[in-house]
């Protein structure tokens, strides 16, 4: 860490928390999730590997770069949904490459007083949000570099806790997990996950969850599938009926378990069939 870059409340005035990039864990000899995800959409943050293994993917199944580009879109509507409706704290778990427009653009443009916690475990992703995420004066971004799968030390962070904490857990908060529990395997127990994270977080909190499944195409699916795990990136679609477990307990905003482009759409935007191979959610903590 470097002091020095730091204001007197320990936090960069661009109000992103800066953390150091080991630059030897970058892994780009290898594919990984989150630069896929980019490739997918269009992004140029992406190396030979990740290309190779989404390309397979690609011709397994034509159609995921639609899916993909769908569940992004989700996320932009269920963040204007969410601000619209009062909530100011977000928690984006599996955050990945900065993509604009970025979840932090959509809600500060409706609240600049938002504030946004971005959390991903790639340090590539950590090297390019210091380059490309900036608040607004009123609100406040920071990243915290963690694991899906240790969420208990994503909720012990000074990040979330403590007199620098940025995000306030006693009020609500979004939880957004965006295209990240697919890669969570039945060991990783993604139900308790999920749960372990929602628990601290008080009445009136939401949980934005999107998921890839095989329902519609099993057969493509499960190809583009094992792409992806002959490149070392576990992936797990699952059914409709494992996806509603999600949200046991908690009150869905209409349309309730939907595929993305089914969620709440854009004034004439056409629901294409290629976005039935995943599903989404925005549901609300009792």
């Amino acid at each position: 860490m470097v002091d020095e870059a730091w204001g007197p409340s320990g936090w960069m005035s661009t109000a992103v928390r800066q953390e150091p990039v080991d630059r030897r864990e970058l892994h780009t000899d290898r594919p990984q999730s989150a630069r896929m995800y980019d490739y997918l959409l269009g992004g140029k943050t992406n190396f030979a590997p990740d290309r190779e293994i989404a390309a397979k993917a690609l011709e397994a199944f034509p159609g995921l770069r639609d899916v993909v580009r769908a569940g992004r879109a989700f996320l932009g509507r269920a963040a204007d949904f969410l601000v619209r409706e009062g909530v100011d704290q977000f928690l984006d778990i599996g955050s990945g490459i900065p993509t604009s427009p970025n979840l932090h653009e959509i809600v500060q443009r409706v609240n600049p007083a938002a504030r946004i916690v971005y959390v991903d475990n790639d340090p590539i992703v950590l090297a390019h949000t210091r380059a490309l995420l900036n608040s607004t004066p009123e609100g406040r971004i920071d990243f915290l570099a963690a694991d899906l799968r240790a969420p208990e030390a994503i909720l012990a962070h000074p990040c979330l806790v403590g007199p620098d904490a940025a995000l306030d857990l006693d009020r609500p908060v979004a939880l957004v997990l965006s295209a990240v529990v697919h890669f969570l395997d039945d060991e990783d127990d993604p139900y308790g996950v999920v749960r372990t994270l929602l628990d601290p977080l008080p009445s009136g909190s939401r949980l934005v969850l999107s998921h890839a499944t095989a329902d519609a195409s099993p057969t493509q699916v499960g190809r583009a599938g094992s792409a992806y795990r002959g490149g070392g990136v576990g992936i797990h679609p699952r059914t409709r009926e494992q996806f509603a477990r999600f949200a046991e307990g908690l009150d869905l905003a209409t349309p309730g378990i939907v595929h993305p482009g089914a969620w709440r759409p854009e004034p004439d935007a056409p629901v294409s069939a290629t976005t039935q191979d995943g599903y989404v959610l925005v549901a609300r903590k009792r």
